[in-house]
């Protein structure tokens, strides 16, 4: 019997891995009820998704001087829900502290094998250093260090702008983050979840 070439058949197994959507959103001053509120749909419009792209959602809340991880990276809507009930708003915004909590979770991801990128949400106007202390200058200089602390990491990340108006010193921080950058002055869970799908990095 004579064999041929093409009568062999090879079949190609991509393992699909896991990924992680990080939402980090400021929860100072006194548009936080809405940022919150969207990125609250946002989250729960993604994890619906989660039992076909085997995705992991998971929210960072910053506001006063601290930043919180108020719900640990799940693929379970309904535990999302228990945990998103009551969101906290208003305060200070210590961004830096938001930027080095978020890249912490986003390098433990990576290290269980998980495909991480971290959304965040804010006008990029950090009033509250590293230490605690109140200060806009010093809070933009740690913010801007925190940036490219991150961006050294080679997370992937986007930058949504929620400020009403475009200002250079939000997109600035993007660049030293090496986030993609979107303004979305009216801020809208479909258009955050359209967002982190569009900047999604390949989970193959």
């Amino acid at each position: 019997m004579l064999v041929r070439k093409n009568d062999f058949r090879i079949r190609r197994f991509v393992q699909r891995l896991e990924s992680t959507t990080i939402f980090v959103v400021d929860a100072s001053g006194s548009t936080a009820a809405q940022r919150l509120a969207e990125a609250k749909g946002a989250v729960e419009n993604l994890l619906a998704e989660a039992y076909v792209t085997r995705a992991r959602v998971a929210l960072i809340v910053f506001r006063d001087k601290a930043a919180e991880l108020l719900l640990p990276p799940t693929r379970s809507l309904s535990r999302a829900k228990r945990s998103l009930a009551d969101l906290p708003g208003g305060g200070a915004t210590p961004l830096a502290t938001a930027i080095d909590v978020a890249s912490l979770l986003g390098q433990a991801e990576r290290a269980k094998g998980r495909t991480p990128l971290i959304v965040f949400l804010t006008d990029g106007r950090g009033n509250v250093g590293r230490d605690g202390e109140p200060g806009r200058p010093r809070a933009e200089q740690d913010a801007r260090d925190a940036a490219r602390a991150l961006r050294a990491t080679a997370l992937p990340a986007v930058f949504i702008d929620t400020s009403p108006r475009s200002r250079p010193g939000a997109e600035d921080l993007a660049v030293a983050m090496g986030a993609a950058y979107a303004q979305l002055p009216f801020v809208d869970s479909g258009a955050v979840a359209a967002v982190v799908r569009a900047n999604a990095p390949s989970r193959r």
